[in-house]
C-alpha cells in the first residue's frame, strides 16, 4: 500500500543532519545527547551505572532549589518546525511534570542576551508516552531550547519540519541533490515493510520499497546517478528505472503520485547486482532542471541508498 509522507517533513533534530546538544543545565542521571538518538528508546532491565539506573534519554537530578532544567539544541540545518514529539517512553515517575519549547535564529551561539521565541507553551507531560504537539510558528530556527519543569527525564525529542533552503549555502559545485542534508524529502512510496523509506536519502547505509518518489530541496540539473544495494544480497531488485519531473508550483502529494507514471524516463530498466554501488553516467540527462525523481524497482527488493549528483539551478 502506498504511503504519503505528511507535509514532506523530516526530523530536524536528527544527529545525521548535524544536530547536537550544545548546552544542558544538568544530566546527572542520563546523558543529554541520548535525547537526539535516531533509534527508538530501549529499556535495559538490570543495567546500572555509577549514578543509578541506566536510562535511554536525558535525565537530570532532582532539584533542591527553585527553577527548572533545560538544554539547547543546535540544528544541523536551519528549518521550519511543524510538529514536535516529546517522548517519555520508559520514564515512569521520573519524567518532568511539564515542558515547553523556545527557539531562535542566530549566527552565533546563544547567550544570556539571546531573545528566545516561545513556540510551545508549557504543557503537561505524562509518563511513558509520546506527546505530539502542533507548532504554529512558521519562522526559521537553528537553535531550540527545551525546558523541563522542574526536572526529570525525557527519552527523545523529535522536531518535524523542513529545511529552509534559503538559509543553506548553495554553491555551484557538484552535490547530492537527493540528500536529506540538502533538503530532499520522501513524497511517497508503496512499501515500507522492511524499513523507513527516508533511509535511502539519509547519510550512511541503509531499506526496502517497490517504488519511491523523492522531492529535492531545490530544483537542479542531474549529472550522475548512484544506486546502492549495499547489504542486500539475496533480496536486491533485479533491475530499476528512473523518472524525473519539474513541478515548480505547489501541488498535493496525491497529484504528484498520480502523474508520476507520465514523467520522463532518464534511465531505462537497468540490471542491478547484489551488495554493490551502481553508477550511471550515460543516462538521458539534459539541461532542464528537475525537482522530483521516481525510482521503480523490478519486481521488488531492497535498495540501501540513492544518490543523485548534479548542480542546484540558479
Amino acid at each position: 500500500m502506498k504511503k504519503f509522507i505528511n507535509k514532506k517533513m523530516i526530523n530536524l533534530a536528527e544527529p545525521r543532519l548535524g544536530s547536537k546538544v550544545i548546552f544542558k543545565t544538568d544530566d546527572f542521571f542520563a546523558s543529554a545527547h541520548r535525547i537526539l538518538k535516531s533509534e527508538s528508546p530501549i529499556f535495559k532491565e538490570d543495567v546500572f551505572d555509577k549514578h543509578g539506573k541506566w536510562m535511554d534519554g536525558w535525565e537530570t537530578r532532582r532539584r533542591r532549589t527553585k527553577g527548572f532544567d533545560f538544554l539547547i539544541i543546535k540544528l544541523g540545518k536551519p528549518g521550519k518546525i511543524f510538529n514536535v514529539d516529546l517522548d517519555t517512553t520508559h520514564f515512569s515517575g521520573n519524567q518532568p511534570t511539564h515542558a515547553s519549547l523556545e527557539a531562535c535564529y542566530n549566527k552565533n551561539k546563544p547567550n544570556k542576551k539571546t531573545k528566545w521565541i516561545k513556540i510551545l507553551n508549557k504543557k503537561r507531560i505524562n509518563p511513558n508516552k509520546n506527546h505530539n504537539f502542533k507548532i504554529n510558528n512558521k519562522f526559521t530556527f537553528n537553535y531550540i531550547r527545551l525546558n523541563i519543569f522542574p526536572d526529570g527525564g525525557m527519552a527523545r525529542i523529535r522536531l518535524f519540519g523542513k529545511i529552509d533552503m534559503k538559509k543553506v549555502n548553495i554553491n555551484e559545485k557538484m552535490t547530492n541533490l537527493s540528500s536529506v542534508l540538502n533538503g530532499a524529502s520522501i513524497v511517497s512510496c508503496n512499501n515500507e515493510h522492511f524499513g523507513k523509506a527516508e533511509n535511502v536519502i539519509a547519510p550512511g547505509k541503509g531499506k526496502n520499497f517497490d517504488w519511491l518518489i523523492i522531492k529535492f530541496g531545490k530544483a537542479g540539473i542531474i549529472n550522475k546517478l548512484e544506486i546502492d544495494t549495499h547489504h542486500f544480497k539475496g533480496n536486491y531488485p533485479d533491475s530499476c528505472s528512473i523518472q524525473t519531473a519539474a513541478i515548480l508550483k505547489k501541488v498535493s502529494n496525491s497529484f504528484v503520485v498520480k502523474n508520476s507514471t507520465k514523467w520522463k524516463v532518464i534511465l531505462n530498466k537497468a540490471k542491478l547486482k547484489a551488495n554493490k554501488k551502481h553508477i550511471f553516467k550515460s543516462i538521458r540527462m539534459n539541461k532542464n532542471k528537475v525537482n522530483f525523481l521516481k525510482i521503480n524497482i523490478y519486481p521488488d527488493g531492497g535498495i540501501s541508498r540513492i544518490r543523485v549528483f548534479g548542480k542546484f539551478a540558479k
